[in-house]
């Protein structure tokens, strides 16, 4: 399992994947990665440790990802992250949160005193397709609302069930309200939910412009950040 990488492009920044307890939500019809999380909270501190020992402060960025939230981080291990801030110069965090985490943001602010970008793996905005095909468990009226909270999101393609004209409105409303965005190209893994190649490959010829914008990434494979395992 690699756990460190360097991302030269767009956003450049060293992003580290840790682990933490279960994910709060851990209910996502799609989901797999959230196998990679232990109740051993001492042992999630010291394997986070020796990852975070990489960090070099290169682009005095940091991306901090884990198999669901960063509030399920061990609190030593956010103590260790909070002295490597402080020791390296970071003056930007990349965080992911769930939607129900949306109103305990400040206080990762509060604690790490630099500027966070928190994302949100909302998926689709096609409520029904999202909360009860998804089971993503984030209910929320409109993008607007999202925005209010989470500056960067995180969008899925290519699942069988969605729709062009889902996709058109999703891309629409991440250009118009989000200054950041991810767009994850659906990878099969072991749960039931199929890969359409079709949609996918309507997406690359309508959609690989978004590869020009610096503040739009898509992970055409899920291993393209550089971390995580088979």
């Amino acid at each position: 399992m690699k756990r460190y990488n360097i991302i030269n492009n767009k956003n450049k920044r060293e992003l580290v994947l840790l682990k933490a307890s279960p994910c709060i939500w851990g209910h996502c019809s799609f989901c797999d990665y959230i196998d990679d999380n232990s109740l051993d909270t001492k042992s999630n501190e010291i394997l986070n440790r020796e990852v975070l020992k990489n960090i070099s402060g290169k682009y005095k960025s940091l991306e901090v990802i884990n198999s669901g939230s960063c509030f399920e981080l061990p609190k030593k291990t956010l103590d260790d992250i909070k002295s490597i801030v402080i020791s390296k110069g970071i003056n930007k965090l990349f965080f992911e949160g769930h939607w129900i985490y949306r109103f305990r943001l400040s206080e990762m602010e509060n604690f790490f005193k630099v500027p966070i970008i928190f994302k949100c793996g909302i998926e689709t905005f096609n409520n029904k397709f999202r909360n009860e095909f998804l089971n993503k468990g984030a209910v929320f009226s409109s993008p607007l609302e999202v925005s209010k909270y989470f500056k960067s999101i995180c969008l899925m393609v290519g699942i069988k069930g969605q729709t062009t004209d889902m996709i058109k409105k999703d891309i629409e409303y991440l250009l118009k309200y989000f200054k950041y965005g991810c767009i994850n190209i659906y990878t099969e893994n072991s749960t039931p939910i199929k890969r359409d190649d079709k949609l996918i490959q309507w997406f690359r010829e309508n959609y690989s412009f978004l590869d020009n914008m610096d503040n739009i990434e898509i992970l055409w494979n899920n291993s393209d950040f550089g971390v995580g395992g088979n």
